[in-house]
């Protein structure tokens, strides 16, 4: 209808596999291994070349499957049931126990209809917790730095004070003055009281240091456990930018900065404090006026942080959309430049480069605004002392005193200031730890091994599955996907699921994987609930051919073995059983031949068969093709297919059908719709039944590839 109809008249480039729609193609041409070697009308290449004969062949092969098929006695297995009623005769489910099982989905459809599977990105309100600060400051060895760290900054100040006490006692106030203490005995103290000093800061910045690094590694390790836990509801509903910027904006901060924050906050806290002693001492009076300011400081400091607290929490949500948007358009480069998009993408990436920029740049003109304040109040200080000590009567106070209480009030101007600034400071990157801890506390996956509930080393050794009253959903927020399943899959046969898009064939094999846990119901396999089982022990016993094949980065030994639990003798022998052998033989490395990201040097079907070769070698008694040669041409299915036939005959197979001729020699077929089992039966007696859905998708297929050669 689309290429035919809609576009009739424009230029359509088809890039195909499927031969049956090509007697409708007006010139076509047949590529193999980068070169064009055949092109002309259907019928005029046809029998011009094998390699089109090839595909074509195959294609009629499949077909003639069909036709051999109605032609068959009942196929073994049609004694297998429907538990939730049997199926009649035509494989029907009885409409009663269809009916209350649409109507267990139909509360949930309802609540959950306008929801979706993407929410905003969650983000704390108010000030940040006590709870945060401890989890930071205990994480490391529980804390037990954080006292030597104290200790040692409260010795150095005590130190310094010593010694600047020290030189204003010994030093004489003229050369008229006898000094209290000789020249060498005045250097000596003061030398012992700076190397003292010195002692300290080395203890106190290999201490910082120490704890620092451990606790950004702890953080680090706990947020990436989790995360690699997570189910994988998790990532459908979290975009990677998220991840991404916790895992590289927050744990840089963490990294880089967090601990010498704290460490500021507490420092000139201690410093402050000593200063204020100092004072109290020499000068008293000055605190009428120095307590006064300290309140308006806190004031300040009170009405600046709620306003920069959420502007950074602002920074942290705003961050991830960009990460996000970035890596989409990277690898969606080529579609965009075809349809001259670049434009519209890059006015995106401004707009959410903007949003991350605007509460940054009111960030830093909010600190600015405090600092000015602060350093207002500061130089005001200052100088009531400085009128204070020039104003008294001489010999009021020792001259050497008031010159240490004038240096010491210089710097509590500043401290006061930079007690405030960095406590702001400290709590606005504090957010960065708040964030990352609420990744430590994900929910988990199932443990991955309970030890009170291992199955025996040979389970499973039937296959066969019962799945009783199955209701799955991917969020608590959403629709039911299966809407009360009962059926058992026999072991040792092959299982055929067919169903249109959005029926629940894929979400099915995902909860038998566990990869989403059902809302009710549940799967047996070989009479063990495989709910109260180990994820390892669970998915270590089945076998899957995705529908999209995965290939990761390293060799063809490491996607094919990836745990080294094989020989290269059985390795070898499972690329000859997958029709890969030669084509590995052919690279320079044999099975040690690079494989980059996504396994880009390799075509599609290659990647399918690779896929195949991995479970050739483990040879587990259930396997699951979830669409496994949707993406793959006619001849490789057939090529898999009779593979798995040879290789897996005393084994349960489930093929989830892209094809529809891929279930024609299964045992059963299963037909999903809507989320429940519409027919469930031998493809023989379901193609007897010409009104049943199976006989009408497989006339629905037959028909769309045989008109066209009809033409």
């Amino acid at each position: 209808e689309c290429l035919l109809g809609l576009l009739r008249t424009k230029t359509v480039i088809y890039v195909t596999h499927q031969v049956e729609f090509l007697p409708a193609a007006d010139f076509i041409l047949v590529m193999k291994d980068g070169r064009i070697t055949e092109a002309g009308k259907y019928n005029d290449i046809l029998h011009a070349g094998t390699n089109f004969m090839e595909l074509v062949g195959a294609h009629e092969k499949a077909l003639s499957e069909v036709d051999s098929i109605q032609d068959t006695p009942a196929n073994r297995g049609s004694s297998s049931s429907v538990q939730n009623g049997s199926a009649d005769a035509n494989g029907k489910i009885p409409e009663e126990d269809e009916s209350k099982a649409s109507q267990k989905g139909e509360v949930i459809d309802d609540v959950g209809t306008k929801g979706q599977l993407v929410q905003d990105e969650e983000r704390e309100k108010g000030r940040v917790g006590f709870t945060v600060y401890w989890k930071y400051i205990t994480m490391a060895y529980g804390g037990a730095l954080v006292p030597v760290i104290l200790l040692a900054h409260i010795l150095f100040q005590l130190l310094q004070i010593g010694s600047n006490y020290w030189m204003a006692w010994a030093t004489p106030v003229s050369e008229d003055v006898k000094p209290a203490v000789t020249g060498s005995t005045l250097i000596a103290v003061y030398v012992a009281l700076a190397a003292g000093s010195s002692l300290c800061v080395l203890a106190r910045a290999t201490a910082l240091a120490i704890a620092g690094f451990k606790t950004a590694t702890e953080l680090f390790n706990r947020m990436h456990f989790c995360i690699f836990r997570a189910p994988m509801s998790f990532f459908d509903s979290t975009p990677s930018g998220r991840i991404l910027n916790r895992a590289s904006t927050d744990q840089s901060a963490v990294d880089t900065s967090m601990q010498y924050l704290v460490a500021a906050f507490c420092f000139t806290m201690i410093q402050l404090l000593g200063i204020i002693a100092v004072m109290s001492q020499v000068a008293w009076q000055v605190f009428i006026i120095f307590i006064p300011v300290i309140a308006i400081c806190v004031w300040y400091q009170q009405y600046y942080i709620s306003s920069a607290r959420e502007l950074s929490r602002l920074v942290g949500v705003c961050k991830a959309p960009v990460i996000q948007h970035f890596a989409e358009t990277i690898s969606g480069a080529t579609t965009i430049r075809s349809f001259d998009q670049e434009s519209r993408f890059q006015d995106t990436n401004m707009k959410l480069a903007d949003g991350y920029s605007r509460p940054k740049f009111h960030i830093a003109g909010a600190m600015e605004w405090l600092c000015f304040r602060l350093d207002m109040l500061s130089s005001i200080i200052f100088g009531f002392s400085l009128i204070f000590l020039v104003s008294v009567p001489e010999g009021f106070i020792d001259p050497a005193i008031a010159g240490l209480a004038v240096t010491y009030g210089l710097n509590l101007n500043m401290l006061q200031a930079w007690v405030i600034r960095n406590l702001c400071t400290m709590e606005n990157r504090i957010i960065s730890v708040e964030r990352i801890l609420q990744y430590t506390s994900i929910p988990s996956e199932p443990p991955l091994i309970l030890e009170e509930n291992h199955p025996s080393i040979s389970w499973p050794s039937h296959g066969e599955i019962n799945i009783c009253h199955l209701q799955v959903q991917y969020a608590s927020h959403l629709p039911l996907v299966l809407r009360g399943i009962t059926c058992t899959l026999p072991g040792g046969m092959k299982t055929g699921i067919v169903g249109r898009t959005g029926s629940g064939k894929s979400t099915l094999m995902q909860a038998l994987f566990r990869i989403v846990e059902p809302a009710a119901g549940q799967i047996m396999i070989d009479n063990v609930n495989i709910s109260l089982i180990g994820l390892h022990d669970l998915r270590s016993r089945l076998s899957i051919i995705p529908q999209d094949p995965t290939m990761f980065e390293g060799t063809i030994r490491s996607n094919l073995d990836p745990l080294e639990e094989y020989t290269d003798e059985q390795i070898w022998e499972a690329l000859h059983k997958c029709q890969l052998a030669e084509e590995v033989q052919k690279k320079e490395g044999k099975l040690d031949s690079a494989v980059i990201e996504n396994g880009e040097n390799w075509s599609m079907g290659q990647r399918q068969l690779v896929c195949l070769g991995r479970v050739l070698l483990k040879k587990s008694k259930i396997l699951v093709l979830d669409e496994a040669t949707a993406s793959v041409d006619t001849a490789t299915d057939n090529l898999i297919q009779q593979t798995l036939r040879q290789h897996f005959a005393d084994c349960t197979v489930i093929t989830i059908a892209h094809r529809i001729t891929s279930v024609l020699d299964s045992d059963m077929v299963l037909v999903l719709d809507h989320g429940l089992v519409e027919e469930y039966d031998s493809p023989k007696r379901l193609l007897d039944n010409k009104s049943s859905s199976f006989a009408l998708l497989v006339a629905e297929y037959t028909m769309r590839a045989t008109s066209n050669y009809g033409n």
